[in-house]
């Protein structure tokens, strides 16, 4: 009988979405943050995740609340893992580190230069321009092993993966870099491209680069990211985000984001304000 209870009771959970099991407190949008890493968050919310955070709650009529953490080893660990909070609003899909929602944006690693460099019309790395440019690099992420297959590592400048992000930041670093003129070029992380591209005084240019051939895909779907047995949470994120997805749009284009279609064009504002 006590198995037949329970059996029964997970049953109308299902069926009513009833949260209450779900998350750490049903009246809030409790959400895993890094305290200073833009374009993404901050403690102020200024940044993209955190716009999105309060575009949720407020759909939610919920009371918006952080938990931040350096997003860095244990991130996951220390946040969600530990039930502090109930979500982070932005993960790529595929990582089995979370279950991911469905993906609410693509975009891909870019190509970063000063406008009427030269290179504004360069869309891959095998490009023979690049062969004797100075270019910033992440080191360890995907298309740096897109570098080494095209010889551009003798030049290139690393800057560290691991970082502290609340004293540093390599993606502001090699900017200021390109705009000084210490390098060349710089390859960056979508969002970050754009952001730090679009900030930038004059702004520089930016190519995502979706048409490589080699080396590791530079093309990622963006989802939020919940708990392994949050069946009833992802299915409400998952409406949140097919019912809203024009907002969220334009608060992606709005920081600089380059947003892509299934067929790896950017997609406008125009495009962006339209309902899937």
């Amino acid at each position: 009988m006590l198995l037949e209870g329970i059996c029964t009771a997970l049953g109308q959970t299902a069926a009513t979405d009833d949260l209450s099991i779900e998350l750490v407190d049903p009246q809030s949008l409790r959400v895993c943050a890094d305290p200073r890493n833009m374009p993404f968050s901050n403690e102020k919310g200024e940044g993209l995740e955190n716009k999105l955070a309060e575009l949720f709650a407020a759909k939610l009529q919920k009371k918006l609340d952080y938990v931040y953490f350096p997003q860095a080893t244990g991130f996951v660990r220390m946040t969600l893992g530990a039930h502090r909070c109930d979500v982070i609003m932005g993960f790529p899909q595929g990582d089995d580190l979370v279950q991911g929602t469905n993906p609410y944006y693509r975009t891909a690693y870019a190509l970063v230069s000063k406008t009427g460099a030269g290179l504004d019309d360069v869309t891959t790395l095998d490009d023979a321009r690049l062969k004797s440019k100075h270019i910033g690099i992440v080191a360890g992420t995907p298309p740096a092993t897109n570098m080494a297959v095209n010889g551009l590592m003798v030049n290139a400048k690393p800057y560290p993966l691991v970082i502290d992000t609340r004293i540093d930041s390599s993606a502001l670093a090699m900017i200021k870099d390109l705009t000084s003129g210490d390098i060349d070029a710089a390859i960056l992380w979508g969002p970050m491209a754009g952001f730090y591209a679009k900030n930038a005084n004059p702004p520089l240019h930016v190519t995502p680069l979706v048409k490589e051939t080699t080396g590791p895909r530079l093309v990622y779907r963006i989802g939020m990211g919940v708990r392994s047995a949050d069946q009833n949470w992802k299915r409400q994120l998952n409406r949140l985000i097919q019912e809203n997805q024009p907002a969220i749009n334009k608060v992606l284009l709005d920081f600089g984001v380059p947003i892509l279609d299934e067929n790896n064009r950017p997609i406008g504002p125009e495009a962006a304000a339209k309902s899937p």
